[in-house]
């Protein structure tokens, strides 16, 4: 069954819902936007989530540089840093030095050519987070992957050990993205907020339900 992350969180409320519906990973924005977050306050929002097993903390990152990156994780005790801008061998080894958590590396997929940009995502990295090419943004658009297509450029590229979907998901679409992607863990942002960083939880729930029905 495909693990939940609810990303974009702005408050603490938002992620103790997210731990108590059991998702695996809770994740805040260092990377700009209307759910930016400093390192101090995302610790904050992410120590909301009580309980054991206690989700993993994520930290979603642009253009920064290895020092900055490991600094915010080591003062917002992530546990994962989610690379949205350059994440190149040199980046990744620099940061395995300085950081002791799991690296993820985005690949923004085009409507074509697919298994090109799928094609050693994987390399270095202990997953792939996989969300819509959309000019202009680095995430969070609410813009959906074409499912099939990507499911079978991962076919032709060949999957990464650990696959992350992000991009348009929602509680009406997740069920059928599971099914033809297939992957390990689901990202939602804006398709579970009243407005961006305040997630609705009642969307939340629904999210986390159709997830589990998308395993079965």
């Amino acid at each position: 069954m495909a693990e939940v992350k609810f990303c974009g969180l702005t408050r603490a409320v938002d992620a103790a819902v997210g731990g108590a519906l059991g998702a695996s990973y809770l994740g805040v924005v260092f990377a700009g936007g209307p759910r930016h977050l400093d390192a101090a306050s995302a610790r904050e929002v992410l120590d909301g989530a009580t309980g054991a097993p206690r989700p993993r903390r994520v930290g979603v990152f642009g253009a920064q540089s290895a020092d900055v990156i490991a600094a915010t994780a080591t003062a917002a005790a992530l546990d994962v840093v989610q690379l949205h801008g350059a994440s190149d061998a040199a980046l990744v080894d620099v940061l395995r030095r300085s950081f002791a958590g799991e690296i993820w590396r985005v690949v923004r997929v085009p409507a074509a050519g697919a298994s090109a940009a799928l094609r050693s995502a994987g390399d270095g990295v202990d997953a792939v987070l996989v969300d819509a090419l959309v000019p202009g943004t680095l995430g969070g658009a609410g813009v959906a992957v074409d499912w099939e297509r990507l499911a079978s450029a991962l076919d032709e590229a060949g999957r990464p050990r650990r696959l992350v979907l992000a991009g348009g998901l929602r509680p009406g679409n997740v069920e059928r993205a599971i099914g033809l992607v297939a992957p390990d863990v689901v990202d939602v942002s804006s398709g579970v907020e009243s407005t961006p960083g305040i997630k609705d939880h009642a969307l939340m729930r629904a999210f986390a339900e159709a997830t589990a029905r998308g395993g079965r």
